[in-house]
This record gives structure tokens, sequence and C-alpha cells, in this order.
């Protein structure tokens, strides 16, 4: 097998994670939703979370701990709010079906919100946000995830790398997004950079005793073992605002398991005993109608006006341009179009032995 990156059309890439899903006994209706879910990652340049993830997927449901038919469970509703059990399904089909009861109440009461419990991991919390966008509203999302982030002068890995994602329209020919961490990075970028056989850079990671750690598959192996964390936004410490970061990933943690009566910290290692289990992922999801408070079109120049500012003030030297969140996705999505899906020499082993094991020989990769 080769070592050099294959570029892989977008309409094989997504079928092939579609047959892979269903080969893992995923109804083809939810395969559809996962897979364009993943497809969406890697559209928007987010190679963390795409076709990159599918293993992971993989492992989980045969390992038992991720469950393919989802069980989703309103189990309260109550006017503009709702909490939902997952069942540990399909992470990707329980954010859709909330989110679209986030949008339908919002729709109803301009605010929409659903909190959920017994969840999986979900993708790119970007999605749901677009979910909101294209009906004309503003999206949130939160989700928390496996312990792997130290707390603010600490170094056991306590909160996960917890997102809060927003998303709105713009006039622009492209939405403002921003969809990150509130640590410095997320197991995923680990995860790419062990594929690449590239170090983790200084100042991402501390080891036990808060000394950095660079050795990314020692890194990938001790957050696991609970030897090591990953760093809030901001790094160590507070003189550069770590403790932001920290107090930002303690938000999404309540907000994911406070309201729905979920999961939180150490109850999300995915362990009992020495026993596998699945991991309790809780998400929290609002969408806000624009129209209940303005038009849209008047909301839409309003946010394209303030990032058009911001994109056009003065540069600092050397520096070509000037980004708002969701830009950098915009421009991902039409080169991946028309180049593909990057799938390196690691990725390419992957995706080989699934579609060994699974039976998919209609697919001819060109590695």
């Amino acid at each position: 097998m080769g070592s050099e990156t294959a570029y892989v059309p977008i309409d094989v890439v997504r079928s092939f994670m579609v047959d892979v899903f269903v080969g893992l006994d995923v109804p083809p209706d939810d395969a559809d939703v996962c897979a364009d879910v993943l497809i969406t990652s890697d559209l928007r340049g987010i190679e963390s979370h795409g076709i990159g993830r599918l293993r992971m997927y993989y492992d989980r449901i045969r390992a038992g701990i991720q469950f393919p038919t989802t069980n989703f469970q309103v189990v309260r509703d109550q006017g503009a709010t709702a909490v939902v059990d997952g069942g540990h399904g399909m992470g990707h089909v329980i954010g859709v079906r909330s989110m679209n009861m986030a949008i339908d109440k919002a729709k109803e009461y301009g605010l929409g919100s659903v909190a959920v419990r017994n969840s999986t991991h979900y993708g790119i919390a970007g999605y749901y946000v677009l979910m909101a966008i294209r009906r004309g509203m503003v999206g949130m999302t939160t989700t928390n995830a496996r312990p792997s982030v130290a707390p603010t002068f600490g170094v056991e890995p306590l909160l996960g790398t917890n997102p809060i994602t927003f998303g709105c329209p713009t006039d622009d020919a492209f939405p403002f997004v921003i969809d990150c961490a509130s640590s410095i990075t997320q197991r995923g970028k680990i995860e790419v950079l062990d594929r690449e056989g590239k170090p983790t850079p200084k100042g991402w990671a501390i080891d036990s005793e808060g000394n950095p750690h660079t050795n990314t598959p020692a890194l990938l192996t001790d957050l696991v073992a609970g030897a090591a964390a990953l760093l809030p936004l901001g790094g160590a410490g507070e003189s550069l605002g770590g403790h932001k970061g920290y107090g930002y990933a303690t938000m999404a943690e309540i907000l994911s398991a406070a309201l729905q009566g979920g999961s939180h910290t150490k109850a999300l290692l995915g362990w009992q005993g020495e026993k596998r289990v699945p991991y309790n992922l809780g998400h929290f999801f609002l969408a806000i109608d624009i129209a209940h408070f303005i038009e849209v079109d008047a909301f839409k120049k309003t946010a394209g006006d303030i990032c058009r500012i911001l994109r056009t003030s003065t540069k600092v030297r050397g520096q070509a341009r000037i980004w708002t969140a969701g830009e950098k996705e915009y421009e991902a999505e039409k080169a991946a179009r028309e180049r593909g899906v990057p799938i390196n020499h690691r990725l390419q082993k992957n995706i080989k032995e699934m579609q060994t094991q699974l039976g998919l020989q209609q697919y001819q990769f060109p590695f």
C-alpha cells in the first residue's frame, strides 16, 4: 500500500460510508443521515470528523457500546422545550431529530430548545446549526465528550473538548458558523497527527506532572489511561486566558448534563470497572426563529455588515486576509467538490479493512 495521499470523489466516499453503516445494521435512512454528517465534515475541511472518524463508529458498534438502531424517546415535551433520551443509538440521528424538534418549536414559539441524554458522538456540531440556518434561524448546540481536558491549574482530565457552536445566516454567500472545541485542540486532531506521523505541538497537552506532552501516539494512549490531558482554550494557567476556555467547557458540560439528568465528567469514560459501556453523552440544541424578532433579510444584512467590516479592517503587516468564521469552510467545500476527499495511507488501511470485513468489493479505490 502506498504512502501517498489519494483523493476520492465526494459521492464515492459518501456512498461507501452509507454502505458501511448499513453493513453494521444501521437502518438505511439512518445510515444516510450518519454519512451526510460525516461527509459534511470532509466538505468543510474538518478532516478529524469525516471519514477519518468512520472506523471509530465501526469499532464501537461492533463492540456493542453503540447501538445501530436508534431508540429515540421523548421524555418530556413542554411548549418550547423538550428532553430526549437517545438510548445509546447513533448520535448523528439523535442530533438531527433533536434539532428538527428545536426548529419546529422555534417556528411556533420563537425559541426552541431540546436537551439530550444517553447519546453518542454526533459528529461536527456545525452540522446542526447549519440545519437551523437553512430554515432562516439562528442555531446553537453544545455537547459533552469523554474526559480529556484538565481544569485550569489541574492535571486530571475531567471535561470533554465540549464545543459551544453558533451559526446564523448572512447576506454573504456563506453563513457565519463558529464550530470549535473549548480546548486548544480536540482528540480528533491528535488522531490526524498520528495518522500523519507528526508530533503534537507544544502547549496543546500536558502529562500527569503538568509538563508538555508532544509524543502523539503516547498521548493518545495516555489520554485513554487518564495519564495526560488536553489544555483549555488559552492554555495552561490564567495569564493567556486558560481559565476562560475552562469556564466555557464547564458551561457546555452543564448544558449537556444538568437539564436532562444526564451523565458528566468521569461518568463519560465508557468503562464500568473492566467492562466497556456506552459513553452516555449529552447534547443541547437551541433554535431561534429570526422572524419572531425582525425581518430575516434585515438580520442577514446586519450580520453580513458585521462580518464585512471585520474582514476589510486593517491587516497585520504580511497578512493577506482577515477571515470570519465559516468563510474558510465555504472555500474548503468548493475545493473538495472539485478535488475529492484526501485519504492518507493510514486512513487507506482502515478503509480497506472495513471494506474487506463487510464485503464491499464494489468499490475500486485508487489505493
